[in-house]
């Protein structure tokens, strides 16, 4: 038996305010075309089942892009005559009655079997059965659909469980509402063939357990998952498991450090090559905040001008007469960055930026001031 795991699709995600030539949100045209990557693959591969664990779309209630795009592909899936077994993730579940599960829109193609409503359900077939956990906000509740999943298990055939949770803490994504799948109910997992898990974005097997995978997302929803590869699971069960991790081609993300305190020297080691289209994040380390008013923000873009995109993050330098706390406090934000100016400039220079300054936080407080 093998079967196609992914996960974790977020269609509708985009971010950048960058429109492509179509008119689309070039963040949410390569969540796109990641998913369509995959489903080329599935055509390739033949698998005789196909498993989506979770996060179809990005919001509950997508945009009609999203939704038109998703009805487009599982025509195409449909064709393919393979099973589809999908479950809700917290994404894709409404946090009210009141909504409508989006996932309902799936039910009327004959090949596609969805699981949405917080709570367990078995999608059985002649040699397998799929015990599909979504979702849940409540999660004593959850441990009931948990003990309902344990009772249906059936030893004649295949069991493969799917659940898009945080199986421990080290696979919480900081997110609202997300479900911790109980520690004391992990046992169970030796009870599956395979345990399909959706909600983290990283693929990898989880702990102990060697059976029990996450497929990781199919594209990058921040920054911070620049160190993930993406892509899905081929899973062949036969005498024993075998999980092949397949990657697919997104956009890349770039990262570099420029060291202020040696700047011009840093600058020229830079390596840009290889960054044409690609999301580059900048670092600049042991700033002053002399550096930062000289340091232009287009200067530093313009080192990356094939980018799609370049974000630039300003870590200043921790000197032995940075104030305290208490002095902060004491001080308004324009006083406090006067005071660093002036120790780190001449004294005619401090008078040049010093209007300069003023200026800007005058501008800020015009911007800001509610009363307007």
């Amino acid at each position: 038996m093998k079967l196609i795991h992914f996960s974790d699709t977020h269609l509708g995600f985009n971010d950048l305010d960058i429109i492509n030539e179509l008119g689309i949100n070039q963040r949410e045209a390569d969540f796109y075309d990641a998913f369509t990557q995959v489903i080329e693959q599935i055509k390739a591969i033949k698998p005789d089942y196909i498993i989506h664990t979770g996060d179809l779309f990005h919001r509950p209630s997508p945009s009609n892009r999203a939704i038109t795009f998703a009805l487009e592909q599982f025509k195409i899936i449909e064709a393919l005559n393979i099973p589809f077994i999908m479950i809700a993730g917290n994404h894709s579940t409404p946090r009210t009655n009141l909504s409508s599960p989006i996932l309902k829109i799936f039910e009327n193609f004959k090949n596609v079997y969805v699981s949405y409503n917080q709570e367990y359900k078995k999608i059985e077939f002649d040699d397998v059965i799929f015990h599909t956990l979504p979702h849940m906000h409540d999660e004593s509740k959850a441990l009931s659909q948990i003990e309902l999943c344990e009772a249906n298990i059936d030893t004649t055939k295949r069991n493969i469980m799917m659940l898009h949770c945080s199986v421990g803490a080290h696979y919480l994504m900081a997110e609202f509402g997300e479900w911790v799948y109980p520690h004391e109910k992990e046992s169970l997992f030796s009870q599956m063939d395979y345990v399909a898990l959706g909600h983290w974005h990283g693929f990898g097997k989880v702990g102990k357990h060697e059976n029990v995978y996450y497929a990781g997302s199919t594209e990058r929803t921040s920054l911070n998952d620049k160190r993930n590869s993406k892509g899905f699971l081929e899973v062949t069960l036969d005498e024993a498991l075998h999980v092949n991790y397949h990657e697919i081609q997104i956009r890349p993300i770039k990262t570099y450090d420029i060291n202020c305190e040696d700047f011009e020297h840093s600058v020229e080691a830079l390596h840009v090559e290889g960054t044409k289209e690609a999301i580059v994040e900048v670092k600049l380390t042991n700033l002053t905040p002399l550096q930062s008013i000289d340091i232009q923000t287009r200067d530093i873009k313009n080192l990356f001008s094939e980018a799609l995109h370049v974000s630039i993050k300003r870590e200043f330098k921790q000197s032995s007469t940075e104030a305290t706390l208490n002095d902060i406090e004491a001080l308004s934000l324009e006083a406090y960055f006067l005071e660093h100016i002036k120790e780190e400039s001449p004294p005619e220079e401090f008078e040049r930026l010093k209007s300069k300054i003023q200026g800007l936080f005058s501008a800020y407080e015009e911007v800001s001031d509610d009363t307007l």
